[in-house]
C-alpha cells in the first residue's frame, strides 16, 4: 500500500553550497553521491535500473516522473541503481494497466530516496554551468550545516572503481544454448537489453563476474568477448584493462559499450577523463565517419576518451564523433577485431539507430 509522504519537507544540498527545497519522494530518508542529469523523455525506469547509474543522484528533466507506473519487466538490472531521484513532479497515481505498482512503493521497498517539486530546469542550468558535483538529499534531516558535514565525507567520482560493486557474484548463461556462436561478457554492469540484443541475434551469452581473468573465460571457448557498459573510473580499473589487452593479444573478435569503450582505448595507451557534466539522454546526434551516416544515440557517461591522444595515436582509428561536441564516439583497433563505441546500441530506453553495431560483431565472428 502506497504512504503518501508527498506534504514532507526535503531538501538538496550541493557540494558548492546551493540549496533547493522541497518535498519528500520515496523512502524518508538520507543519500549522497553525484549529481547528474538525464534529458530523456521516456523510460525513467530503465534510467533508475541502469548499473551505470550506481552512486549517482539522478535529475530527471523530464516534467512527470512516475506517471505511467512501474512494470516489473522494464529494468535493466535487479534492482534500482540510482543513488537518489531529484524531479519536478513525482507522480504517485498512475493509469496504465500493464502497470504493477507506483513509484512510491517501488522506492520504498528499494530504499531509495528522492525530493520532489524542485525547479529542475534552475538546478540543471546550474549543473551546466558548474559542472558535475556531489550532493545530498534529505527528507529526516534538513539542517543545512549537518548536511554540509555529512556531504564533506562522500569520495568524488574521479578516481572510483565501482564496477565490481554492481557486478554478478557468480557466472551466468543467457539465451540459447544450442545457438551457434558463444559470446564472453565481461560484466562490468551489463544491461539486461544488451543480453537480449545478443540473444536476438542467435547468441550464447555467458556473463563473468567483473575481475574474471581472461584464461578463465578462455576455458569456455567463446567466439568474441564483449566489454560492457558499467559505472566509476576506468582509470581505476587496472584488472579490466588487463584483461582487454590479453583480448587483443589472442587476437580475438571484441565489442565494447560505454565503459568497455573507455577500457579498449586505456587497453591501446589512450588515456581517459571525468567529464565536466557527461552526456546523459536519448537524443546525442553521433555521426559515423565510416558510412557519413548521423545517428541519434542513447548516452550515460560521466567519463570520455581524451581526443587529443586519440588522433595522435598510430593504433586505433575514429569510427564515430558527437556532433554537438566532437568527442570521441566511436574507434577501432588497427590490425584487430576489435571495436567500442561510448554509446548504448541497444538503447533501452532510446531510438534503435545504432542496433546494426550488434550485427557488426557478430559479423566480426563469422569471419
Amino acid at each position: 500500500m502506497t504512504t503518501n509522504y508527498t506534504k514532507l519537507p526535503a531538501v538538496l544540498l550541493l557540494q558548492d553550497g546551493t540549496v533547493y527545497h522541497g518535498k519528500a519522494a520515496g523512502k524518508i530518508g538520507t543519500t549522497t553521491g553525484e549529481i547528474c542529469f538525464n534529458t530523456g523523455m521516456t523510460g525513467y525506469q530503465e534510467i533508475f535500473t541502469d548499473p551505470s547509474y550506481f552512486g549517482q543522484i539522478m535529475v530527471t528533466t523530464n516534467s512527470h516522473i512516475g506517471n505511467y507506473g512501474i512494470h516489473d519487466e522494464e529494468v535493466e538490472s535487479g534492482a534500482i541503481k540510482i543513488a537518489g531521484l531529484v524531479c519536478k513532479n513525482f507522480n504517485i497515481a498512475f493509469s496504465r494497466k500493464q502497470a504493477h505498482t507506483s513509484i512510491q512503493d517501488y522506492f520504498q521497498d528499494e530504499n531509495i530516496v528522492g525530493i520532489s517539486d524542485v525547479d529542475t530546469r534552475s538546478l540543471v542550468r546550474h549543473i551546466r554551468d558548474k559542472g558535475a558535483m556531489n550532493a545530498v538529499i534529505s527528507s529526516e534531516i534538513l539542517d543545512i550545516e549537518e548536511l554540509k558535514m555529512k556531504l564533506a565525507k562522500v569520495p568524488s567520482m574521479d578516481g572510483l572503481e565501482l564496477s565490481s560493486q554492481v557486478s554478478t557474484k557468480e557466472a551466468y548463461y543467457y539465451g540459447n544454448e544450442q545457438a551457434s556462436r558463444r559470446v564472453a561478457v565481461l560484466d562490468l554492469g551489463v544491461k539486461k537489453n544488451i543480453l537480449r540484443n545478443f540473444d536476438n541475434r542467435g547468441i550464447y551469452a555467458k556473463v563473468f563476474p567483473a575481475k574474471t581473468p581472461f584464461g578463465e573465460m578462455e576455458k569456455w571457448n567463446p567466439d568474441g568477448y564483449f566489454i560492457s557498459n558499467g559505472p566509476g573510473d576506468p582509470a581505476a580499473m587496472p584488472y579490466a584493462i588487463d584483461t582487454v589487452k590479453e583480448i587483443l593479444k589472442a587476437d580475438k573478435p571484441l565489442f565494447g559499450i560505454c565503459l568497455g569503450h573507455q577500457l579498449l582505448a586505456q587497453a591501446n595507451d589512450i588515456g581517459t577523463m571525468k567529464m565536466f557534466n557527461g552526456h546523459r539522454g536519448l537524443n546525442h546526434p553521433v555521426k559515423n565517419i565510416i558510412t557519413n551516416h548521423c545517428e541519434v544515440t542513447s548516452q550515460n557517461h560521466g567519463f570520455g576518451v581524451i581526443p587529443d591522444e586519440v588522433h595522435k595515436s598510430n593504433k586505433v582509428e575514429i569510427t564515430h564523433l558527437n556532433l554537438n561536441d566532437q568527442s570521441i564516439e566511436g574507434i577501432r583497433v588497427k590490425g584487430k577485431k576489435a571495436f567500442s563505441v561510448q554509446y548504448h546500441p541497444e538503447s533501452s530506453p532510446g531510438p534503435h539507430d545504432s542496433r546494426y553495431l550488434f550485427d557488426e560483431f557478430v559479423n566480426l565472428m563469422e569471419k
